[in-house]
């Protein structure tokens, strides 16, 4: 299929304009319909998709304005495929899971625009083009959040927008002074990344500039210290908003690293290892010990994000095969699993209208279907064996063991503390008396809910008992990527660093 990746990018937009002038009634099922085809076009991108070829593939290339070098440039490999099937699954069955909603049709309509906006991150291969998309997504989420959220919608929708707004002015200074660098080398101006990767910068510029492009980046994980927008984000958006940020929206940061950062500043890259690591291990236990202090359930999932996005910027530093690859994987294993549990969350307030912990107990007795997809995802959020939370873990701090063996053992407690904040939520929340009259009446799931949260449950334990389909494609990116860098890095460390990294053994 010739422009399969503009289908993906604006078929979602192109259905939206269309959702206003469909009938009320019809909003949801026309939103449902519209996402379903929207993610088998995505499943038909993965079908016909080359496994063997580690480069781009499906690449559109138009002149926009050709005397600044801006075109119209996309393009998915290994590393972008899954991340971008994911986006449209968790939005179509997001969409499928969302209860009674006021305004409906202006839900759907805002979802698919950002849609549209996600997807067109995860396939631009232009500077200008990524950016343009990478910034549009913040509007649809400030609707979301700002008209559907809770008492406090107005602070969190107005905090995230000025955090990633801010951070994305950053990140377009080190945008232009790239392109600046390329014209006065080349004489020609150019915003295709691939251009890019052909520039070896000298140290100190790749430092600068990977500091502009760190900060961008960072605040959308989002990384210790720009973390405090995301627990009022997640904890006034209503549950579709959360969903899809935990999911989608995160991953765009650590995207960001993998595409720029990593082939970019290879030697600025691994200048940074350690300082990142530290950050990262700081969002591992330290986020990890406020979510076990948190009395809102939402906020204990809001929390337990942020931990398992260190562990994910911790892979992606670590240089090799297996920390790169599973931190891609991970990404995947997080979207799925964070994702389903807010969906979860978003459930049980539906019936309840509350999210403190306090309020329930012994749910296990009166919603037992409810209560196993909850215990299953919580499994997979503390990367239990045979689940797909444990693939991405177990390559992560495998492949950061070759980095620094301290850093490790200390990244591993995340599996500890995840264990305990989770179960905590477990045993307040599905054990123990059922002694509240309104827990008494609560209904299990309902087949809407049941049948939108069984396909996340089987890619769990599918993922997680055979990662080989998606690991591997992942794995091929991540190699070329990482000879790449070797091929670039100017400094011995950093040649030293990689190449090391590349001998080891392990991935899949």
């Amino acid at each position: 299929m010739d422009n399969i990746l503009s289908i993906l990018v604006f078929f979602p937009a192109v259905a939206g304009l269309l959702g206003f002038v469909v009938d009320k009634g019809s909003a949801r099922a026309y939103g449902i319909t519209v996402a379903a085809i929207e993610f088998l076009l995505s499943l038909w991108l993965w079908f016909s998709f080359d496994m063997g070829n580690a480069g781009m593939q499906f690449v559109e290339l138009i002149p926009l304005i050709p005397d600044m070098g801006i075109s119209y440039y996309l393009g998915v490999d290994g590393i972008s495929l899954f991340i971008l099937i994911m986006t449209t699954l968790m939005t179509l069955i997001g969409m499928a899971s969302m209860g009674e909603t006021k305004n409906i049709k202006n839900m759907i309509v805002t979802l698919l625009f950002l849609e549209m906006t996600m997807v067109g991150v995860f396939v631009a291969l232009d500077a200008i083009i990524f950016y343009l998309f990478w910034e549009l997504s913040l509007v649809p989420m400030l609707y979301i959040i700002g008209a559907w959220g809770g008492p406090l919608r107005i602070y969190a929708s107005i905090k995230f927008f000025l955090y990633t707004f801010t951070g994305s002015l950053i990140m377009l200074v080190g945008m232009l002074f790239v392109a600046y660098i390329y014209h006065n080398l080349t004489g020609v101006w150019s915003f295709a990344i691939t251009d890019w990767y052909a520039l070896v910068l000298p140290v100190d510029y790749q430092l600068w500039l990977f500091a502009a492009f760190f900060v961008g980046f960072a605040i959308k994980v989002p990384m210790f210290p720009f973390h405090t927008w995301i627990p009022y984000a997640h904890g006034q958006a209503p549950t579709i908003g959360s969903v899809i940020l935990a999911a989608v929206l995160l991953k765009m940061g650590t995207y960001g690293f993998v595409r720029f950062s990593l082939p970019m500043f290879p030697d600025a890259s691994v200048m940074a290892i350690t300082p990142i690591a530290v950050l990262a291990i700081i969002m591992v236990i330290y986020t990890a010990m406020i979510a076990y202090a948190q009395k809102d359930m939402k906020q204990v999932i809001a929390y337990s994000s942020v931990s398992h996005m260190g562990i994910i910027m911790l892979g992606l530093f670590a240089m090799n095969a297996e920390g790169l690859s599973g931190s891609v994987f991970q990404m995947l294993s997080h979207g799925i699993v964070s994702g389903a549990l807010f969906m979860l969350v978003g459930m049980i307030y539906e019936r309840r209208h509350t999210k403190l912990l306090s309020e329930f107990g012994g749910l296990a007795a009166v919603m037992p279907k409810f209560a196993v997809i909850f215990g299953v995802m919580l499994m997979a959020s503390v990367g239990l064996p045979l689940t797909i939370g444990f693939v991405g873990e177990f390559l992560v701090l495998l492949g950061f063991y070759h980095v620094s063996p301290v850093i490790t053992i200390l990244a591993g407690t995340s599996i500890i503390l995840g264990a305990v904040y989770m179960l905590r939520v477990m045993k307040l929340a599905f054990f123990g008396p059922l002694d509240n009259e309104e827990n008494k009446k609560l209904k299990d799931l309902n087949g809407r809910e049941t049948w939108s949260l069984i396909p996340l449950v089987a890619i769990v334990i599918w993922l997680g008992v055979y990662p080989k389909p998606v690991l591997e494609p992942i794995d091929n990116s991540v190699k070329a990527l990482l000879t790449f860098m070797d091929e670039k890095a100017i400094t011995v460390e950093a040649k030293d660093m990689i190449k090391v990294a590349k001998s080891t053994k392990g991935g899949n």
